[in-house]
């Protein structure tokens, strides 16, 4: 089991954010968790030791937000999902921690900045109709980040944010979609050894923050304004954004240089 102090500190809040945005409050926020965590441990190191309190936190979040989902939208999309994580798992292999960083890195930035500028603007989209040909794109595209560094949530949200579904819909749909993602995952990383004997016990010491989490994510989704927790957790994923680019893209322009 990973013993550095430092790595908890991180950790434990990484894992309270995404088991609030599984709970319902914050949507796609849970991005935040694999670029917190890779400040301080390998990203393919972090996103192991995530995904079994991930499969834990599914179970909760399924049956708090059961029988609330959209069935024509996971028709498209969780084939999608099942496409993308085979293209993740053939292409693992070819991906250095520094490529992952820089990966993880910009889509931080692109997702935070993204809705930083739209708050800043005060946009007000009309709701979009389901896209088949939209919905396999993102459905994979999503698989396939979510593979990497568990960070499907922006991909999902582009496809099915602009439906503007109702809430509960919303999150019951995700939290399927992700459920299925979570559990096919468990595959390949085990046969990839990703899931060895610290890192499993690494996330067996965590694991109590699951359902912690994801009961303060409900509570919060029916009885709390989410304006200021939305702010705290985009501008910390901004910072995050930044330092792993900048850590990425610095690693791989000195392993050219010496190459």
């Amino acid at each position: 089991m990973l013993t550095d102090p430092l790595f908890y500190l991180v950790a434990i809040p990484a894992l309270l954010i995404m088991g609030i945005s599984k709970g319902g409050l914050g949507g796609g926020l849970g991005i935040v968790s694999v670029p917190l965590m890779s400040l301080v441990v390998a990203p393919s190191q972090a996103a192991a030791i995530l995904l079994p309190i991930l499969c834990v936190m599914d179970g909760f979040a399924l049956w708090g937000f059961r029988g609330q989902y959209d069935k024509a939208n996971l028709r498209t999309i969780l084939p999608a999902a099942m496409l993308g994580i085979g293209v993740g798992a053939a292409t693992y292999s070819y991906l250095s921690d520094s490529h992952i960083r820089l990966m993880v890195g910009l889509i931080a930035l692109v997702f935070s900045l993204n809705w930083l500028y739209h708050r800043w603007r005060g946009n007000t989209l009309r709701a979009q109709p389901q896209n088949r040909l939209k919905g396999w794109f993102f459905g994979a595209l999503s698989g396939f980040t979510s593979f990497s560094v568990h960070s499907g949530g922006p991909p999902l949200d582009m496809y099915l944010l602009p439906q503007r579904l109702p809430k509960g819909i919303f999150v019951g749909t995700t939290i399927i979609f992700f459920t299925v993602a979570n559990y096919t995952k468990l595959i390949p990383y085990s046969l990839m050894g990703l899931l060895d004997s610290t890192n499993l016990m690494t996330s067996l010491s965590l694991m109590i923050l699951a359902p912690i989490g994801v009961r303060l994510g409900m509570l919060l989704h029916h009885r709390m304004s989410d304006g200021w927790f939305y702010w705290l957790c985009y501008c910390l994923l901004l910072v995050a954004g930044i330092k792993l680019s900048f850590d990425g893209a610095n690693a791989l322009w000195w392993a050219a240089s010496i190459g």
